[in-house]
């Protein structure tokens, strides 16, 4: 069977393209491998009705893509855990405190972290979020980690700690190897006074749950979608496109849309598609992440004063309340050899140790608990991008550009939040492949 457009992967990037698509009157196919729609937004309800998110979860001011969605499908933006009473904790090897300046710091540091910080945000200011190999020294940006240049800038050990322990907390790799370039051109792309600010990053979420963002839109294109449809081979040519299925299917159409993660993506055999937009997709590559939710019957960290988000140097790298009662948290990818060094069956066990550690034995006692391994799922084989010294230059001007009739998009081929890229870059992609028709 012959379609206007075939769409790789059925995640918010691959939805959003579809959908805005088959809004300008083109006859689509969305080819999902897994068995459901969502890619890395996925939730469940538990039995009194509360929604439990084992994927991604919350936006901020920035995000404007995903808001703009948000309203067009007719769901609701509440605050997130950021409305959330008590304090924020961290915890170390040597201790937990809930204040500022953190339980490392000594004399002297907390004037040193306002430098710095003020020279990285200034710093962020000349870095085009969008074209960031514009700028002059983007090359020696680019071959600098965060950690060197925090050093070279009179950053104490404490302030590289700190700065260390946030970066984990997002579950995007130690700053030691996160590129310079990278860090400026994600904060010119939600601009702020801080370093990471958690009210613009993650300040607002669906009420109805991220997840229902995907259903809402796969309900829109119901029997456009096909899942459990893992394609193997794909050839482009401007006369018409051939997509191979790994059951051997051949199917046709006259443009393709990819929305797949970067690794799941370097498995496909790709012809018709230049040597360099292969070479700069393949370059890519995603941080090796988990998270584990636990629920409860109610938010007991705020007997301790806590609102239940922290930065952590356990296996654990943050926990955050997504809503009540309920906890989430990040492996980040340091630590994901230790997790999986786990027995499966102690895994539970031993991350809740280092819930009960910050908040209390009765971390322990959850109604239900979930893990969901994002580094090593197959059709994922990451969470968020990640940027190493020298990749953003050698994914070069050509990340998140098109050669029509192939058309990219998903959470990599955008710098400020994968779900916002998501969206950004689905709906961008189908405006190029309508406007070339």
């Amino acid at each position: 069977m012959h379609h206007d457009v075939i769409v790789l992967g059925a995640g918010l990037a691959g939805l959003a393209a579809a959908r805005d698509l088959v809004a300008g009157g083109t006859d689509v196919l969305v080819l999902e491998a897994r068995d459901r729609v969502g890619g890395r937004v996925e939730q469940t309800v538990l039995p009194d009705g509360r929604l439990v998110q084992l994927g991604g979860e919350v936006v901020g001011r920035g995000h404007t893509a995903y808001l703009g969605l948000v309203e067009e499908l007719g769901l609701t933006l509440v605050r997130s855990y950021v409305a959330e009473p008590g304090n924020m904790a961290r915890a170390t090897p040597e201790g937990i405190s809930a204040d500022e300046p953190p339980h490392w710091f000594g004399p002297g540091d907390e004037v040193r972290h306002q430098r710095v910080t003020a020279a990285f945000v200034a710093l962020a200011r000349s870095v085009h979020p969008g074209d960031p190999w514009a700028h002059p020294d983007a090359a020696a940006l680019d071959r600098t980690s965060v950690g060197a240049w925090l050093r070279s800038e009179g950053a104490t050990p404490a302030v590289v700690r700190l700065w260390e322990i946030g970066q984990l907390a997002l579950a995007s790799g130690s700053l030691e190897r996160t590129s310079l370039l990278a860090a400026l051109r994600k904060h010119a792309a939600v601009p702020g006074s801080e370093h990471y600010d958690y009210e613009d990053w993650e300040g607002l979420r669906v009420a109805e749950g991220s997840a229902t963002v995907a259903l809402c839109m796969a309900d829109e294109l119901g029997h456009r979608i096909r899942t459990g449809s893992p394609v193997a081979a794909v050839d482009v040519r401007p006369g018409g496109c051939t997509v191979r299925l790994t059951n051997g299917e051949t199917l046709r159409s006259d443009a393709v849309v990819s929305a797949l993660p970067v690794g799941p993506f370097r498995a496909l055999s790709v012809t018709g598609v230049s040597d360099e937009r292969l070479a700069s997709l393949r370059r890519q590559r995603q941080a090796v992440t988990a998270k584990f939710v636990a629920a409860y019957d109610q938010p007991f960290w705020r007997l301790r004063d806590l609102n239940g988000l922290s930065e952590c140097e356990g296996v654990l790298g943050s926990t955050w309340p997504q809503n009540t009662g309920i906890l989430s948290a990040l492996i980040p990818p340091e630590r994901y050899g230790v997790l999986l060094g786990m027995p499966a069956h102690l895994r539970e066990d031993e991350l809740l140790d280092d819930i009960a550690r910050l908040y209390g034995a009765e971390a322990h006692k959850p109604l239900a608990s979930y893990l969901r391994l994002w580094g090593t799922d197959p059709w994922t084989q990451g969470y968020v991008t990640q940027w190493t010294p020298g990749d953003v230059m050698a994914v070069g001007p050509l990340h998140g550009t098109h050669e029509p009739p192939f058309y990219v998009c998903g959470s990599d081929q955008w710098v400020a939040g994968y779900m916002e890229g998501a969206v950004r870059t689905g709906r961008a992609a189908a405006e190029e492949a309508l406007n070339r028709d």
